[in-house]
């Protein structure tokens, strides 16, 4: 049988049984929905969207192009991929997942990389941001603000290391080896200057395209966040995930990790937050919670990974490498932690004599802290006023259209 018609015939019976297991089990799967809404519309939603109209701007502006220029000597001898990658990785750490992938996808379409340059930038710009690694992790799930520290450089370290790994990502394939040259900052004005230009746009209109963009990117992230959810629930309870768990079981074993984690850990794979929260409430001992918690964090979840190939689909950008990549980053984040338990965390723990640096990883901790309850407080309310925004521009613009 040909690989098209089993593919065929793999997802018509998928997507048969998944609404079949929605008609079985009707109240789970809504609790398991607003939970996923809940998530989307309180946290995810605000947290994101300025970071992504703010990247729209910067675009629009030529700031990315400027930049670029400057970071051009820096991105491409560590990472071989053009200085404007400086900024997608920046704006990928600072905002989280996905909005490595949707810049990237962004610039491939304004035809400011390679198609090989975003397949190896798309694999090390994507990761959660510090709010989430620190404010729904460590101070939400562990109750201790001080792990958010560990687990953040095992995450950042594992992205780097992953982005050294994929520069050789598709030699062969590259027509030519690109020189770079070194770019003075008034060159670098003059090339923003002529990208503004390009562009064309005046501000107002350059706003509200970056507004309606970001909510409509966001709405999609929403759909997969509740999809997940709805579908994590369901495949625990048809007992899937224990069936995977056992096999992970094995592996578990092998590499003496207690087996009460595997659940947790499935349940990781498929989205990050359930998992880490289950993670949490597992009676082992920490550090090999973290050691876990590390892999499902840079592994993504395929809710994360969905968004991701939602956003690069619009581009010519293989989604193999990405996937790939979040694997290696899975296993490099959870040896990292694993080594820096002492030093960072277990060590700082037992000398807590020394003021200095554990009065600056407070300081740090408690306004990662602050900013979570924040959003917890206020984001919803934030949500509900950008939705209002979007509708009335998405009118203004069906009216534009129509007249």
């Amino acid at each position: 049988m040909p690989l098209s018609i089993t593919k065929t015939f793999f997802l018509a019976i998928t997507s048969i049984s998944l609404a079949l297991a929605l008609i079985l089990f009707p109240k789970e799967s809504l609790d398991a929905s607003i939970r996923g809404m809940q998530m989307w519309w309180d946290v995810v939603f605000p947290s994101l969207l300025p970071f992504f109209i703010v990247s729209e701007l910067l675009i629009g502006f030529g700031v990315v192009t400027f930049i670029g220029t400057l970071l051009e000597p820096f991105m491409r001898p560590l990472f071989r991929v053009p200085g404007v990658g400086g900024f997608v990785w920046a704006m990928g750490l600072a905002s989280g997942n996905p909005a490595g992938a949707k810049i990237t996808a962004r610039l491939r379409n304004e035809k400011k990389i390679t198609r090989i340059e975003a397949e190896r930038l798309v694999c090390f710009t994507n990761s959660a941001n510090p709010l989430f690694i620190f404010g729904a992790i460590a101070v939400g799930f562990f109750q201790d603000a001080f792990l958010g520290f560990l687990l953040a450089a095992a995450h950042y370290l594992g992205n780097v290391f992953v982005g050294f790994i994929m520069r050789s990502y598709g030699r062969d394939e590259e027509r030519s080896s690109h020189r770079y040259e070194r770019s003075g900052l008034i060159t670098a004005l003059k090339l923003m200057h002529q990208d503004r230009l390009k562009d064309g746009r005046p501000i107002g209109k350059l706003l509200g395209d970056a507004v309606h963009s970001s909510v409509r990117t966001l709405l999609m992230i929403g759909g997969f966040i509740i999809l997940f959810s709805v579908l994590n629930k369901i495949l625990s309870i048809v007992g899937v995930t224990k069936l995977l768990a056992s096999l992970f079981s094995i592996a578990f074993i092998a590499f003496h990790i207690p087996t009460e984690l595997s659940i947790p850990f499935i349940s990781g794979l498929f989205e990050i937050t359930l998992g880490a929260k289950l993670i949490s409430q597992t009676d082992v001992e920490l550090l090999e919670k973290v050691v876990i918690a590390s892999f499902i964090i840079a592994f993504g979840g395929f809710s994360i990974q969905s968004q991701v190939a939602s956003s690069l689909a619009e581009t010519d950008i293989r989604f193999k490498p990405f996937f790939v990549a979040r694997i290696i980053h899975g296993f490099l984040s959870a040896i990292i932690a694993y080594l820096l338990w002492h030093p960072i965390y277990l060590k700082p723990k037992l000398e807590e004599a020394h003021a200095v640096p554990v009065f600056l990883k407070d300081s740090s901790s408690q306004w990662f802290e602050t900013c979570w309850h924040l959003i917890e407080q206020f984001g919803a309310s934030f949500t509900l006023v950008m939705l209002i925004l979007f509708i009335v521009l998405s009118v203004q613009q069906t009216l534009k259209k129509d007249s």
